[in-house]
Formats: structure tokens, sequence, C-alpha cells
């Protein structure tokens, strides 16, 4: 912590499967079972062809390039990744799944060469090879010291949040859970005796207060919480009112970030009582190069997001801090952009059109150029 402030990275999905597993020191089984593809090696042959040649096998910290640049200098006290890809060598294909993602356990270095301090699990890729490879996902993370949330080997154990000590006798709590609009099958669903993801069934009001009653049990005076969740379709910048609605009551109930993903793209901000709101933080490390369509909404180019959080201590156990719930955060945002399955700093030209395109899109925010990258505030107050 710097003074009272807590800095947290976050970051869309990170997909160390597939074609990316395949450029790594310790490839699985690259058999597919989609439609036009079935040999995973295809998907670096077409970012190949796209942005040139990957030196393969390369080291592990690859994939991530850049971006471990940036947080070595920012140095963020918690970071935060959605895992999408389960972590196996299981044959268990998910039925009615065409496109699954699996990465060799043997590449887990990949994974831990960013150091995060919390994978997020509850996502529509983490059960692609059952509830057996569910299980070795878990065993693996734990293996490596990686600390998982979101998912579990019961419906306890998925709603259970990470806890990450911060120094002072403060933490920072993460809860994970997706909605069946990202792709979640509801038979994915964590439950007594089954392994599964914390699954909300519907954005409703008693699905937002049952949230906010897991916070509020588990919040100490001083906490960050943040609510991590996979939510809404793929492609576009629209976000439906049932998510601002269910956002917000999360912030009203005490949550201090909520970090959204699911979308191949980011998708709007909101500074909603002096809290960030991420409806979707885009894609952050795949294998999608060479892929042809939607490339308006510029899914190439990927966001490290730093939030900053001044935890309120004056909180009573209801999760209020009366007039308001205490100092804004400060957001920045470092963009990449992914060539040849690893990330680099994006150029001049697309930090301008990324910083014209989120405030666009984000009513109420106001991006601003920096060195390196964009600086979000409201445009409340000037």
């Amino acid at each position: 912590m710097r003074g009272d402030m807590v800095t947290l990275f976050l970051c869309g999905d990170v997909m160390l499967g597939r074609g990316v597993d395949q450029i790594l020191p310790c490839p699985g089984d690259p058999l597919l079972w989609e439609s036009y593809i079935s040999d995973a090696r295809s998907y670096v042959g077409l970012a190949e062809a796209a942005n040139g040649a990957i030196p393969w096998p390369v080291g592990y910290a690859w994939p991530w390039g850049d971006a471990l640049e940036v947080l070595e200098e920012v140095a963020p006290d918690v970071r935060v990744v959605n895992l999408e890809t389960s972590v196996t060598r299981s044959g268990d294909v998910a039925e009615d799944k065409e496109v699954c993602y699996r990465m060799n356990p043997g590449n887990l270095p990949c994974l831990v060469a960013a150091r995060p301090d919390v994978c997020v699990l509850a996502n529509n890729h983490v059960l692609d090879f059952g509830r057996r490879g569910l299980e070795e996902t878990l065993d693996s993370l734990a293996g490596a010291g990686l600390c998982a949330v979101g998912a579990g080997r019961d419906g306890e154990e998925a709603r259970r949040p990470a806890e990450v000590d911060v120094g002072g006798g403060r933490r920072v709590l993460v809860f994970s859970f997706g909605a069946p609009s990202s792709g979640i099958p509801h038979r994915w669903a964590a439950g007594r005796g089954q392994a599964g993801v914390w699954l909300v069934p519907e954005l409703s009001d008693a699905a937002a207060a049952d949230v906010v009653r897991r916070v509020r049990r588990a919040r100490r005076p001083g906490d960050v919480v943040v609510v991590s969740v996979h939510w809404g379709s793929n492609w576009g910048y629209g976000v439906s009112r049932g998510q601002v609605r269910f956002a917000r009551a999360l912030v009203d109930g005490g949550v201090d970030v909520v970090h959204g993903h699911s979308s191949h793209h980011p998708r709007p901000l909101e500074i909603y009582r002096g809290r960030p709101i991420v409806y979707g933080c885009g894609d952050f490390i795949d294998d999608y190069e060479g892929i042809s369509g939607h490339e308006e909404y510029r899914d190439d180019l990927r966001l490290l997001y730093f939030v900053s959080v001044r935890p309120d201590a004056d909180r009573d156990a209801d999760g209020d801090s009366g007039a308001g719930v205490g100092e804004p955060a400060a957001v920045r945002i470092v963009p990449m952009q992914a060539r040849r399955m690893r990330l680099w700093h994006a150029s001049d030209k697309d930090r301008a059109w990324l910083r014209e395109t989120l405030e666009r899109v984000s009513p109420g925010l106001r991006v601003s150029l920096e060195p390196g990258g964009l600086a979000v505030r409201s445009a409340v107050g000037g």
C-alpha cells in the first residue's frame, strides 16, 4: 500500500489454452473438437500469417510481453485475472460445447510469471473438460501456490471469497460469480456435493441482495471488496439495464470495485458513488489473431486496469459509510496490442483511439491521455 491507498491490477480474459498452450515449452494434446479446426496448432498458423513468425517454443513470459514490465513499474498491491482456461489433461469434453480450452498443467509457469494473487474461475470455459477437469484445475493452481475463486468442489467453496493481506491489518476480498448471459451452462453450477462455479441464474434484486449479504458477513472495517463477474455477450458496447442496476446495487451494498468480463473488447466504465464499475475488461491473452470479423471493435487492443482505492475504515457492519462511500477511486489504463501471441505497448494512435472510444461509450466519464496510458475520472464537477 502507498499510504492508505490500495492499488489493484485487473484484466479481462486470460486464455492460456489452445494455440497459446501449443507455443509454450510443455504443449498438451492439440486435438480440438471444433467444426473447422481440429488441431490447436492451426491457431498458431493463423497468428503467424497475420503478424509474423512466432519463435516457438517460447519462454513462459512470452504471452505477457511488455505487460510484465508495466506490472513491475506500477507494483500493484493485488493482481486479479480472469483465468478462462481449464488446467488439465482430462479428455472429458463438455457436452454440446464446441469451443473448449485447456492448458497443460506443465505450462503453469506461464501463469505464475505474472504473479497473480487471485485467479477468477467463474466463467464459461473452466469446466470445458468436465468436473474432473475442474478438480485437476483447482489442484494444479493450488500446487503452484495460486489462489482460485469462483469455482470449487461444492457450492460453499465456490462462493468463498479470496482474501489477500495488504498489510496494516487490511485485506482485499475478491468474490467471483458468473451469469448465464456469458455462456455458462446452468448445469455447471456448484451445489451441495457437486463441483462447479458460482452461477447467479438471474441478475435480480434478490440475487444482488444475496451477494451483498455475503460481502457484509466477510468484510471488516478497512477491507477493500472486489466483485468479479463474468457476464454479457462477446461483442458490442451496449450494457443492459439489468447489469447497471445489479452493479450499482453491489456498490450501494458496500462493494468497492465491480470487475466485469466476458466481452472480447473493452466495454463502458462507470464511476458510481466514487467506485469504479468496469462492465467488460475485454480479452487480455488469447490465440485470436488472424480470425476475421468485428474488426471495428479492435479486439487486438488489450488493457491493464489499475484501480487505486482508499479503504473506508468508517463503514459500519452493513457497509454504510454515511453520505458516501469514501474518497473516489483513481483509475488508470495501460493499453497493449496483441501481436504474435505476445503483448506489446500500444501505439500513440491506438491509445488516442481508445481514449475517444471509451469516453464516447462511457457516459459521465472523462478519459484523458497521459504518458503511456489513459486516466479515467468522473465528468461530474469537472
